[in-house]
């Protein structure tokens, strides 16, 4: 009794999409020689790529017993059926590239330098990119809501890859009705004599950043700057935010003044750890020669 052909599937065989390439590209030419040429490899890459696809599939595609190269029968079916799964694979990667996005996540603030950077770089990648505001103190990055982020601030127990670009400056945010709104600027030795106004979420500010001696009490706490401007506003205490809220966000009861000594802001680019986005590396790059 005769054994059946067996003709092994896609998923059992070694066959790659160099070996279909090399094959579309014979027939196109109609040589290996002007093959090779196209795909600008060597004429026996070409021939060995065809025949581990003749090989893998237990089929002949090509005749090669006449002068000139010509499909056999099964080799012409078989080329049709490639060129089609060609055009719809073209097509998915197409929907795909279309869809794909850079979600850049931030707390409050996107400083403007930094979201016209983001901007040129995807245009440039083709992709879009969104800005998503997440009062979180990793930006999203923690829950996968977001690919990279801007952060004040590096969190406790997130795995996190992060690049410094650089400091901002700290003003001081008080009601319109204190005392100090009236400075022209103030020291921050002195500020740990009034309440403070703690954003305890997406804040830069803690009593902390005062020596162990002499530290503002804590009056207010919140979990985002919303809140914070109104309870700062509400002369219910001071606080301190970078520089780019005075120039960002205004309140009419508040009042930016200018702070002497005070400590920096560090800001960072963070990726995870792990599963990063496949722009990571030429972002991170492209913040390297931007930034830093």
């Amino acid at each position: 009794m005769m054994r059946s052909q067996v003709r092994p599937s896609l998923r059992n065989t070694d066959i790659d999409l160099s070996q279909f390439r090399c094959f579309i590209a014979v027939v196109d030419a109609g040589s290996f020689t002007g093959a090779a040429q196209q795909l600008q490899v060597t004429q026996p890459t070409v021939s060995r790529a065809v025949q581990r696809l003749e090989a893998a599939l237990n089929v002949r595609l090509l005749d090669r017993s006449t002068r000139h190269l010509s499909l056999t029968p099964e080799g012409r079916a078989f080329h049709t059926d490639l060129r089609e799964a060609y055009a719809q694979l073209d097509q998915a990667i197409d929907r795909l590239q279309s869809s794909s996005s850079l979600r850049v996540g931030f707390c409050w603030l996107m400083p403007e330098q930094f979201s016209r950077f983001i901007r040129r770089f995807t245009e440039e990648a083709g992709i879009d990119c969104e800005f998503l505001r997440d009062d979180t103190t990793a930006a999203g990055l923690h829950r996968g809501h977001t690919d990279v982020a801007l952060l004040r601030g590096i969190p406790e127990g997130v795995p996190l890859t992060t690049i410094p670009l650089w400091q901002e400056r700290r003003v001081a945010a008080v009601s319109r009705s204190s005392p100090l709104a009236r400075r022209e600027h103030v020291d921050w030795a002195e500020l740990a004599d009034w309440p403070l106004v703690m954003n305890t979420v997406s804040g830069t500010t803690s009593p902390e950043l005062w020596p162990a001696g002499h530290r503002p009490r804590t009056s207010v706490t919140c979990s985002n700057f919303d809140e914070w401007l109104e309870a700062v506003a509400a002369d219910q205490g001071m606080g301190t935010v970078p520089e780019l809220a005075s120039r960002r966000t205004s309140h009419p009861s508040v009042v930016y003044v200018p702070l002497r000594d005070a400590p920096t802001v560090q800001v960072s680019l963070a990726l995870p750890e792990r599963s990063a986005h496949p722009l990571a590396e030429p972002l991170v790059a492209a913040v390297m020669r931007e930034f830093c």
